[in-house]
């Protein structure tokens, strides 16, 4: 009669319960693997014998065929080495067939009978516990990370031969103590913007592109400190809440990308790609899609530096994630979506030589040159950011004055405080910050006054907004206004909220 070991595959982001059954045949003939493997899942077979034997255990000549169900559903990986080995000892009476029917068992065996990392053990956790199994084995590795979810025993094994002696009560694992999720760890230590000498009105609007989750973009010449602005705005962001930290991390751990000394991403993510990157490196790709640097900066930041030096295809396919929060990959074998909702900061220079209005250096460039250079940002792509920021060079006599500027943690307590009025109002929905509202959202938020209404018209005409341009405009006046504490957008929100839309025609 088969055996019958659970384990788990990963779709995207969500696990699916995956039984393997071993069954022994009568004649001779090894170890055969069904449904729908891959060549890692296929190559299990040396995997688990070796281990095996190198473990005490025997390893039967007659036949074995190995079904992993539901045979629709593609695997990938070692994940399903130590549930097939323990499906073999229980088909060959070296173990007891009824040892593991509320447990989940993933894991890569070494052929001494190691048990090693396997990608995705948050997600494979959440499947345990959604699927109503009390007990979870994996790696001792990956066992702080699946100790993240309650209501779930995790083991953590070392060896085949210790999960064996654990399961015939001979030598009983110890497992993993829940972790408390009350309260997260502070971030790790960014760039203070007290050490940023002058652009206050570029950290202003890291201020507010903060306080809303907005798109921002920096214009200015090289050494102006766009990059420092960027790496610094880290620093302002507010702190993750327990389900975002969740939500974050479980992305790493599909990607493998987690430290293994971090069992949960404490800190907004900052992805800083290269502009050499590929369109599938930045959305997401490979035969069995992964995770993008768009995903990977989930609730973070996606900074995007030298921007009109990325391949245009490349920042094109950004436009439908910026506006959906989703990135939906298909391939051959199927589809699968990932959250990407991230705030784009981008910085660039006003023209090839980077000297363009600059009062000191003379730009070097033609006008067709300028243009050209301009013209790599799609209008499309521009009009989906909300803060256009100029950064000039910084002047001697403020790089000279030794006086500290306002520090991080003082403009973060405004933008927790910001952030906790978003949070209120839009209770109840999944929307997390004013950059998520839709049009109704606007129309029930957004409202203006008399003087506002009159302003903003003037402005619609003068500047040729766009629809999209329109609701931005009243996004980041709703952020300025939360800023200030106040519950209604006033004509001087508005006014600040246009002088960010201006920008250079490409």
């Amino acid at each position: 009669m088969p055996t019958r070991v659970y384990s788990c595959a990963l779709i995207g982001l969500d696990g699916v319960i995956v039984e393997v059954e071993v069954d022994r045949g009568r004649s001779p003939g090894g170890m055969v693997i069904v449904g729908l493997p891959d060549a890692s899942v296929q190559e299990s077979r040396e995997r688990v014998s070796s281990a095996l034997r190198n473990s005490g255990f025997s390893m039967p000549r007659p036949r074995l065929t190995v079904n992993l169900a539901p045979a629709a559903v593609r695997k990938a990986g070692p994940v399903y080495d130590l549930p097939i080995a323990l499906g073999v000892l229980m088909a060959t009476g070296q173990l007891a067939p009824d040892l593991l029917d509320d447990a989940l068992v993933v894991g890569e065996l070494a052929l001494d009978g190691r048990v090693r990392h396997v990608r995705g053990a948050l997600p494979i956790a959440a499947a345990a516990r959604a699927h109503g199994f009390r007990r979870l084995f994996l790696p001792a590795e990956d066992a702080p990370q699946a100790a993240l979810i309650p209501d779930l025993e995790v083991y953590p094994v070392p060896t085949l031969a210790d999960l064996v002696a654990h399961l015939q009560g001979l030598r009983p694992l110890q497992p993993h103590p829940p972790v408390d999720l009350s309260e997260l760890p502070p971030p790790r230590g960014q760039v203070d913007m007290a050490d940023i000498k002058g652009q206050e009105h570029a950290k202003r609007a890291l201020e507010i592109a903060a306080a809303g989750g907005h798109n921002l973009l920096m214009v200015g010449p090289p050494g102006a400190g766009k990059t420092l602005l960027a790496r610094a705005l880290a620093g302002i962001l507010p702190r993750m809440t327990v389900e975002e930290a969740l939500d974050v991390t479980r992305i790493y751990s599909v990607a493998d990308k987690l430290p293994p000394d971090t069992p949960l991403i404490t800190w907004r993510p900052f992805r800083a790609p290269h502009h050499t990157i590929s369109h599938a490196g930045l959305v997401g790709g490979g035969n069995w899609p992964q995770p993008g640097e768009i995903s990977l900066a989930h609730r973070g930041v996606l900074f995007l530096d030298e921007l009109p030096e990325f391949s245009p295809r490349v920042l094109e396919v950004l436009r439908q994630p910026m506006e959906d929060k989703v990135v939906t990959i298909s391939r051959a074998q199927g589809s699968v979506t990932y959250p990407a909702n991230f705030m784009l900061v981008a910085a660039m220079n006003p023209c090839p030589c980077g000297h363009y209005g600059d009062p000191v250096h003379a730009c070097t460039c033609s006008p067709s040159a300028i243009h050209r250079y301009r013209r790599r940002i799609s209008g499309p792509l521009l009009d989906r950011i909300d803060l256009h920021v100029e950064v000039p060079r910084v002047d001697y006599e403020k790089l000279g004055d030794h006086r500290r500027g306002e520090p991080s943690a003082v403009i973060q307590e405004r933008v927790e405080a910001a952030r906790a009025r978003q949070r209120r109002r839009f209770q109840g929905t999944p929307l997390t910050s004013n950059a998520d509202m839709g049009p109704r959202e606007i129309e029930a938020y957004c409202r203006l006054d008399v003087a506002g209404e009159h302003l903003m018209q003037q402005a619609a005409r003068q500047m040729g907004l766009t629809a999209r341009g329109y609701h931005r405009v009243l996004k980041v006046a709703r952020t300025i206004a939360d800023l200030e504490g106040s519950e209604a957008i006033q004509a001087h929100h508005l006014a600040e909220a246009l002088q960010y839309r201006t920008r250079w025609e490409v």
